[in-house]
């Protein structure tokens, strides 16, 4: 079933692979934020309760989005590492943990800024923000945990089965909103009949979640090219890509 994924199991193949398609990624990325920041913060009408302040959700919205799109990913390839014992799978999970990590930091950073105006306080334990603020410790957690031990292998063990264990925290943000009263508001662009936004505004916010999911794939590819050098580092493949250099 796996056999046609057997050529790209080298890391050699991997790393070559990835830069051919690495600034392709990058580019999009770019292109998209760019039009979906300037649409959105220039050019999208005001809100009519919340005026400009509103406009932080281009970038509230998708870094809280690929927080949990990150760390999902990571207790996918953290599964395959435990599970079939490809070393691959970790470096791609630990290669992705200061990602998520900075893209909880901003959801929370630019929900407290958003909150000020809207709820009159920068913080309130309100369920979704405290289950975020957990999601923003998990990955402290799991990057901890990857370095407490001097044996790489025991570490690598160990973050993973906490990135596996979280997995749990990600629907408890996802539906706090409907299964708790919270100050948070509810669901807008995933609604099941229309989202309740104009269509000025969910554009550019569309734009900017694809943007910054392919900023975060582009990131990833770049961070786990780097881990796969320096894990190969002895490798004559790495020694003959150094001396090209």
């Amino acid at each position: 079933m796996w056999k046609f994924l057997h050529p790209y199991a080298k890391s050699e193949t991997q790393y070559r692979l990835l830069g051919r398609i690495q600034s392709t990624i990058g580019w999009l990325s770019l292109i998209l934020l760019s039009v979906a920041f300037i649409w959105g913060l220039g050019f999208a009408p005001k809100d009519y309760q919340q005026g400009d302040s509103y406009r932080i959700i281009f970038i509230h919205v998708p870094a809280a989005i690929w927080s949990m799109g990150v760390y999902g990913s990571m207790a996918v390839a953290a599964l395959v590492a435990l599970v079939w014992q490809i070393r691959q799978a970790s470096l791609a999970m630990i290669s992705m943990a200061p990602i998520g990590m900075i893209f909880a930091f901003i959801s929370l950073a630019t929900g407290a800024i958003w909150g000020k105006p809207m709820w009159g306080t920068w913080w309130v334990w309100d369920a979704r923000l405290t289950s975020a603020l957990v999601l923003f410790f998990l990955y402290l957690g799991v990057m901890a945990l990857y370095s407490a031990f001097q044996d790489r292998a025991i570490g690598v063990k160990a973050a993973g089965i906490l990135s596996i264990v979280g997995v749990v925290n990600l629907p408890i943000i996802h539906f706090s909103v409907e299964w708790w009263n919270t100050l948070h508001q509810g669901a807008t662009i995933t609604k099941f009949d229309k989202p309740s936004m104009a269509v000025e505004m969910l554009i550019p916010l569309l734009l900017a979640i694809f943007g910054t999911m392919l900023f975060m794939i582009w990131l990833s590819i770049v961070r786990y090219r780097s881990a796969l050098l320096y894990d190969e580092r002895k490798r004559p493949w790495v020694k003959m890509l150094a001396q090209a250099v």
